[in-house]
């Protein structure tokens, strides 16, 4: 029996989960915006086992989110950690911090939002 296609959430979060797989010692920060803004400092990290669960999750209860794989500006090859920034009444994220740059990235939009 073939392999059913992916969900759109599973196409949306697959560089995430293959980097999760390759690389199990990556966490994830996670940021919450809010209609005051967004802060500097997340408000959790996840193991790499819990970051697409956690983004699923969140993604179909009808949260946006914005996963970026991050690396530092001077070894931007090797990515230092995944930065999931999830909000439903806030403007979208801000860019990066300086220092660090954006490997790969990746976005949903809430369908209700």
């Amino acid at each position: 029996m073939p392999k059913p296609p992916p969900t759109p959430i599973e196409t949306c979060l697959a560089p995430i989960a293959k980097l999760a797989l390759k690389q199990p010692e990556i966490e994830a920060l996670v940021f919450w915006g809010s209609p005051d803004g967004w802060p500097d400092t997340p408000s959790e990290a996840l193991e790499s086992e819990e970051i697409t669960f956690y983004a699923e999750g969140l993604m179909e209860d009808g949260f946006h989110l914005a996963w970026t794989i991050v690396a530092l500006a001077e070894m931007p090859s090797q990515p230092d950690h995944i930065r999931l920034q999830v909000w439903q009444d806030a403007a979208p994220p801000p860019p990066l911090p300086a220092g660090w740059v954006a490997v790969a990235t990746g976005r949903w939009t809430a369908l209700d939002g």
